[in-house]
């Protein structure tokens, strides 16, 4: 007899499932929740390539667990089938973190070993999916039903416990240490690894203590051989025999009437799945599009405290623990005391609405971010700034063209960016300073952007043209260089980041510092001029140019803003996380609920095997989107926003027209079915269709 917890009527096993689940959850999600920026920053994939990777993953991630429920039910059992796999699983987070140390190999070999790493995880999570809270389950005596229900809502909090942790433990490690000289993404996929090691090790010791089940066959493959059974039967006799009601009445040869009975009330409700993969295309957004928003938004919360961009994910998963009671406990209630009707599948359209309204939410907030982007130049065209380091206003004009009319002062910063032709031949500029003009003759690539330095030497104003980096840092961190007009070299160092400028009018690298307010940075020349440096605030998404000139006898920095800063702050993405966590409570948690009571006992397994399907086909959506639209970014939230309210005037109509059927009379037709069956068999056709009428009528007729 299995051990109880302190004289209570739970087993001592489950403490050892609910372990494994929150660990194996931390380590899942506090993965994920880095993927996307390890995608753009250290494998250097676009965005577009890093959403679709990602989602390709999440996909996976989905479609497995048809597979762990087969291996379980048919051949090794739950828990042979959870132990074989965390194995697995547990490969492919050390794969996938020795993936990540840069000095393993060359970028080739980043790729192949993050790419296995995360195959072999997607089997290993998806795997052992659907057994764990199934094996849990399985540790109660059927006479302790409320325990078992009570279990179930620990294992739920411990996955959202998991997720919250992780969401904000993981991006923390990836930023705030520093690792092979960047953001430690090793010790960010090491520490989840770490988790499902423990995961597994404590699953392991329970062992002796957990009740076990033999496989007992996998309904879902009955049921796909059930149906590819009639497919085939119907395609043959079907020119013979058109007599049959019903598409799935043709494998009555073969299968009982009661198992075909039960896969044409699965059926009904699986037509009603077809619409759904779309929310999840929006839902699985937060940790890609959504988290490469927060990249280029004001993370600061006050002077001293931060937010990562991918630590915003764990929003959701602190709204859920929020939201769930809220709707339980007062919302729903408070409609039922207005007697409004609200069906599951009414809850779900108006959380589809909720989702969509996030995704305009995201729209928005997408329109506001970019006005602090510069945009790249178009085909034949390039960019250029000038800075004036000409002790006096120049002035500077360009044969043909209307640019730069007004007089440039000294160290004036470029309020913005001019276009200027880029056709691969030399372009001339006419250079006047007090009174004398020079003439500077440069080349131009098309879509490249520069700074053309105007500085004088002996025979008056000569020109020198660097290249500049106008994107916005994919971490969300400032970028800056140095421009010296000291004849000595100098060197300036910020934290662990050095800038080395060897001569007169050189232009130091541009490179990654964090945000925060830099008033003493250390600067060191030949001539003692230069000591320290006050640099100001270096904020969120902006680029710097400092121009490091003298000033009574000592070097300082003048700042000229080259990107601007980004100006929207991300507190602003609250409510798109607001609706779309309303949207899945709404939506997911009440579809596992009316899935769930409209299929027969033995059927749920079938109807949960869909459901992750239409997870998996929302991230396929995500993918192709990503990869084939090529639009703004804006316009793709848009477009999703209202792909999903088309769908969910589709899904409307279908649950219009859906009938409810009540889960208590199901077993009793069954029952009735299998006497009559038992009475005379050669009256079997009339005797269905006299059940099928029954059916009928004993079903609700609510809509929707």
């Amino acid at each position: 007899m299995a051990k109880k917890l302190c004289g209570t009527n739970y087993p001592v096993s489950i403490c050892f499932i609910v372990v494994n689940e929150f660990c194996e959850r931390f380590s899942y999600y506090g993965m994920k929740a880095v993927l996307t920026l390890y995608f753009l920053n250290y494998i250097g994939w676009d965005k577009d390539l890093s959403t679709a990777v990602y989602h390709a993953f999440s996909s996976l991630c989905y479609f497995t667990p048809i597979m762990g429920a087969l291996i379980a039910d048919s051949w090794l059992g739950k828990f042979k089938t959870i132990i074989y796999l965390s194995i697995i699983y547990v490969i492919g987070h050390v794969v996938k973190s020795v993936g990540a140390i840069p000095t393993v190999g060359s970028s080739d070999v980043h790729i192949a070993l993050s790419v296995v790493g995360l195959i072999l995880i997607a089997f290993g999570t998806g795997g052992i999916k659907p057994c764990v809270a199934a094996f849990g389950g399985d540790q109660f005596d059927e006479e302790h039903g409320s325990e078992r229900q009570k279990f179930f809502s620990i294992f739920y909090m411990s996955i959202n416990a998991g997720s919250l942790l992780s969401t904000v433990i993981t991006p923390v490690l990836r930023s705030d240490v520093q690792c092979f000289g960047g953001d430690c993404y090793a010790l960010a996929f090491g520490v989840p690894a770490a988790l499902m090691i423990v995961a597994l090790v404590v699953f392991t010791v329970g062992s002796g203590m957990y009740k076990m089940t033999p496989p007992q066959g996998n309904i879902l493959l009955e049921v796909c051989n059930c149906i590819g059974f009639a497919i085939k039967n119907r395609w043959k006799r079907s020119k013979y025999d058109s007599k049959k009601k019903h598409w799935l009445d043709w494998a009555e040869e073969k299968y009982s009437r009661r198992l075909i009975q039960e896969i044409k009330m699965v059926l009904r409700v699986l037509v009603l799945y077809i619409p759904l993969p779309m929310f999840w295309a929006l839902f699985d957004q937060q940790g890609s599009r959504w988290t490469l928003q927060s990249t280029r938004m004001n993370m600061a919360f006050g002077k001293h405290f931060t937010i990562e961009p991918d630590q915003m994910q764990m929003l959701n998963a602190l709204l859920i623990l929020l939201f769930v009671p809220i709707f339980d406990l007062i919302i729903y209630p408070l409609i039922g005391l207005c007697k409004i009707n609200v069906t599951p599948l009414r809850k779900m359209a108006v959380g589809m609405i909720f989702a969509a309204l996030a995704f305009g939410a995201a729209t928005m907030v997408e329109i506001n971010v970019v006005k602090s982007v510069v945009d790249p130049a178009p085909a034949g065209k390039c960019l250029l700034q000038v800075f004036n380091l000409a002790e006096g206003n120049v002035s500077l004009r360009m044969p043909g063209s209307d640019l730069f009319q007004e007089m440039i002062p000294n160290l004036q910063d470029p309020a913005q960016y001019e276009t200027l032709p880029a056709s691969g031949e030399d372009l001339e500029f006419q250079v006047t300073f007090n009174g004398k003009t020079s003439v500077c003759n440069t080349t131009f690539h098309q879509r490249e952007a520069y700074s053309l330095i105007l500085y004088p030497d002996t025979a008056g104003i000569n020109c020198h043209v660097v290249s500049d980096y106008i994107k916005k840092n994919e971490n969300g961190k400032p970028l800056l260089r140095f421009l010296s007009t000291q004849p000595e070299a100098i060197n300036i160092t910020i934290g662990e980041v050095s800038f080395y400028l060897p001569s007169e009018y050189s232009m130091s690298l541009n490179q990654t510092v964090d945000r925060g307010e830099y008033s003493a940075v250390s600067c060191s020349s030949p001539s003692g001029k230069c000591s320290e440096l006050n640099l100001g605030l270096l904020d969120f998404g902006a680029s710097y140019t400092f121009i490091l000139v003298e000033e009574s006898g000592n070097i300082v920095a003048q700042r000229m803003e080259d990107v601007k800063a980004n100006s929207v702050h991300i507190a602003w993405q609250i409510p798109q996380y607001v609706l779309l966590t309303i949207g899945e409570v709404m939506f997911s948690i009440t579809g596992l609920e009316f899935s769930y009571s409209q299929a027969p006992v033995n059927m749920k397994s079938v109807l949960q095997a869909g459901w992750l399907l239409t997870v998996a086909f929302g991230n396929v959506i995500v993918l192709i989107v990503a990869e084939g639209a090529g639009l703004e970014q804006w316009k793709e939230f848009l477009l999703f926003a209202g792909l999903l309210l088309g769908v969910c005037i589709i899904f409307s109509i279908m649950a219009y027209f859906y009938t409810y059927v009540d889960p208590d009379q199901l077993d009793k037709t069954y029952l009735e079915d299998s006497g009559k069956e038992e009475d005379d068999d050669d009256e079997d056709h009339v005797k269905k269709k006299s059940n099928d009428v029954k059916l009928n009528k004993r079903g609700k007729s609510t809509k929707m």
